[in-house]
């Protein structure tokens, strides 16, 4: 690593830790508002399956994932990506309308 570098990354290091103990004021400072947190929050997967009513067999064959897949997300030892964050949230707000369009026939 060239040594400029290497000195930029030391005085960030140093920066944030000074600002973690409250030594430092941050130069700014990210406010989101509610809405825009609540946009931000990854969905619940499990309390969407359960409003559902499917089991996560059905429910991962619905999204056409695997079962581990919708563990892991229920568990939270993963993150849903972002279209998948994308129909859980539409399925947790109209169940109704979106699992005829994503269920196989």
């Amino acid at each position: 690593m060239e040594q400029k570098l290497f000195e930029e990354l030391s005085c960030s290091l140093k920066e944030a830790a000074a600002i973690a103990k409250g030594e430092l004021v941050p130069a700014r400072k990210l406010e989101l508002s509610r809405q825009a947190a609540a946009a931000l929050a990854v969905p619940d997967a499990k309390a969407i399956r359960e409003q559902t009513g499917l089991s996560q067999r059905d429910f991962a064959l619905a999204l056409q994932v695997s079962v581990k897949t919708v563990r892991s997300w229920e568990q939270r030892q993963r993150v849903p990506s972002g279209p998948a964050q994308v129909l859980l949230k539409l399925l947790g707000r109209a169940p109704e309308l979106v699992l005829p369009a994503i269920q196989r026939g």
